[in-house]
C-alpha cells in the first residue's frame, strides 16, 4: 500500500506542461502587449509603473530589481528611462544617504491608465472569445501558483 503522504518522485507530465504553456503564452502576450503600448512605452517600463499601482510606496532600486528578477544595472537603466519621462520620481533615502526611493508620479499613473486603455480592446477581445468565466476559474489557480512560486524565490 503507497503511503498518500510520500513525496513523487517524478513529476506529472501535466507540472511540465502547465509552466510550458504559461512560458508560450508569455511571450506572445508580451509581443502583442509591447505592439499596443503608447507613446514608446516598453514592457519593463509598463511592469514597474503596473508594479507601482499594485504597491503603492517606494522601493528602493536594489528592492525593484529583486522583485523583477533582474540586475541592479538593468533596473537602472530601466528607472533611468522611466524618470526622464517623468513617471516615477527618485529621491535620496533619509535613512541612508547612499541609497534612493523609487515612487510612481502622477504622470506616471496616468501612463499606466493610458497603457490600460490601450489594451482595453484587445483584452476585450480575448474575453469574448474565451468567456469572463473561463478567467474567474483560472485566476484562483495562478495566483496560488504565483504566491507559491514567489515564497520559494524568497527562502532560495
Amino acid at each position: 500500500m503507497t503511503d498518500p503522504r510520500a513525496r513523487p518522485t517524478a513529476p506529472s507530465p501535466q507540472v511540465f506542461a502547465v509552466f510550458n504553456e504559461i512560458g508560450i503564452i508569455e511571450q506572445l502576450a508580451r509581443t502583442k502587449l509591447e505592439r499596443l503600448l503608447p507613446d514608446g512605452l516598453r514592457i519593463s517600463h509598463f511592469t514597474v509603473l503596473n508594479h507601482f499601482i499594485r504597491r503603492p510606496g517606494q522601493e528602493t532600486p536594489v528592492q525593484l530589481a529583486r522583485a523583477f528578477q533582474v540586475t541592479k544595472g538593468a533596473m537602472t537603466n530601466t528607472l533611468g528611462r522611466l524618470e526622464g519621462r517623468g513617471l516615477i520620481e527618485i529621491v535620496p533615502d533619509p535613512s541612508d544617504g547612499r541609497s534612493k526611493l523609487v515612487s510612481i508620479s502622477a504622470a506616471g499613473r496616468q501612463a499606466h491608465a493610458d497603457c490600460l486603455l490601450a489594451l482595453a480592446p484587445e483584452l476585450v477581445k480575448i474575453e469574448a472569445a474565451f468567456g469572463r468565466s473561463a478567467f474567474a476559474e483560472a485566476l484562483p489557480f495562478l495566483a496560488e501558483l504565483r504566491k507559491w512560486l514567489d515564497a520559494e524565490r524568497d527562502e532560495a
